[in-house]
C-alpha cells in the first residue's frame, strides 16, 4: 500500500481524470450536494450502503435454492445503485491529495472492473443464464472487496474525507482556558490563540459576542486562521485557504464543500473581562 501511495506513475491519468471531474461537476451547489455539506457528513460513505448490502444479499441467496427471482432482483438494485455512489466518489476524490488520489484511483478502477461484472451478471440471469450469472457475480465481490479494502486504506490510514480537526479536542485538558482580554479583541477580524499551547483556535468578535473555533480545517488541517471572512446566504463565514471549504462562524456548520464534515465551535465565557473556553 505504501508503494501504491507513492506511485507517481498513476499521476499522468489521475490528473486527467480530476480535471475532467472537476469541469463536469462545475456547479457549487452539485459538487456540496455530493459532498454531503447538506448531511453534514460524507455523502459517498451512505451511498455504497445500497449497492454493497445488495450485492452481499445477493451472494447468499445464490446459495440457496429456488431464490434466482430474488437474487436477479439484488443484483439490479446493486448495480443501478452503485452509479450515483460512484459519483459522489470521485467528486469526493477530485478534491484530495495527490498520494490520497493515487490509491483511490485503484479503488475506483477495482469497483468500475466490479459494477461491470455485475452488469454482466445482469445481463445474464435476465437471459436464463443463471450460472453464468452466479459466476460473474462472485468475480464482481471479490473484485468490490478488493476495491473496499482500498477504500478503508484510504479512509483509516490516509484520512480522506474524515474530520482532520476532530482530534485536536483530545488533546485539550480539561476545565476553562483564558485566550485573550476581551476589550482587546478587534472587531470582524479573525485571530488565532493556542490552548494549552498546543492546540490552535480561531477568535472571531462581532459585537459582544466571541466565536471560538477549532482552526485546522475538517478537510485537509488548512488553516483557517489565514482565511478569508466573507457572508454568504446572510450568514458570516470563514473560507479555507487551501480548497476553499466555508464554515459559518456562528454555528461551525459547513456551508461549501468540499469538506462534508461540520466544524467545531468550542464554549465561552467572559471572567474579569478575559474570554476563556472549554472543551465542549
Amino acid at each position: 500500500m505504501t508503494k501504491l501511495e507513492q506511485a507517481s506513475a498513476l499521476d499522468r491519468v489521475g490528473d486527467r481524470l480530476q480535471r475532467a471531474v472537476l469541469a463536469t461537476l462545475r456547479p457549487q451547489r452539485v459538487r456540496d450536494l455530493l459532498h454531503g455539506v447538506f448531511l453534514g457528513h460524507p455523502l459517498h460513505p451512505a451511498m455504497v450502503q445500497v449497492p454493497v448490502g445488495a450485492w452481499i444479499s445477493a451472494a447468499v441467496l445464490d446459495l440457496m435454492p429456488g431464490q434466482r427471482r430474488a437474487a436477479t432482483t439484488l443484483i439490479g438494485v446493486g448495480t443501478v445503485g452503485a452509479l450515483p455512489a460512484a459519483i459522489a466518489g470521485l467528486n469526493d476524490w477530485a478534491a484530495l491529495s495527490r498520494d490520497q488520489r493515487r490509491v483511490g484511483l485503484v479503488h475506483a478502477a477495482s469497483n468500475t472492473v466490479g459494477l461491470a461484472l455485475y452488469a454482466g451478471s445482469l445481463a445474464a440471469r435476465l437471459r436464463g443464464r443463471h450460472g453464468t450469472g452466479r459466476a460473474l457475480a462472485y468475480l464482481g465481490l471479490t473484485a468490490a472487496s478488493a476495491g473496499a479494502y482500498l477504500g478503508g486504506h484510504l479512509a483509516y490510514k490516509q484520512g480522506a474525507q474524515v474530520n482532520q480537526s476532530v482530534s485536536e479536542l483530545h488533546r485539550m485538558s480539561d476545565g476553562w482556558h483564558s485566550l485573550a482580554d476581551l476589550a482587546a479583541l478587534p472587531q470582524r477580524k479573525l485571530i488565532t490563540r493556542e490552548v494549552d499551547d498546543d492546540v490552535s483556535v480561531i477568535l472571531y468578535r462581532h459585537g459582544d459576542e466571541v466565536t471560538v473555533m477549532l482552526e485546522r480545517c475538517p478537510h485537509q488541517s488548512g488553516p483557517l486562521g489565514e482565511g478569508e471572512v466573507t457572508e454568504i446566504d446572510g450568514h458570516t463565514c470563514v473560507v479555507c485557504p487551501w480548497h476553499g471549504s466555508a464554515f459559518r462562524l456562528n454555528g461551525g456548520e459547513v456551508v461549501h464543500g468540499p469538506s462534508a464534515n461540520d466544524q467545531q465551535i468550542l464554549p465561552t465565557r467572559v471572567v474579569d473581562g478575559v474570554l476563556q473556553t472549554r472543551l465542549p
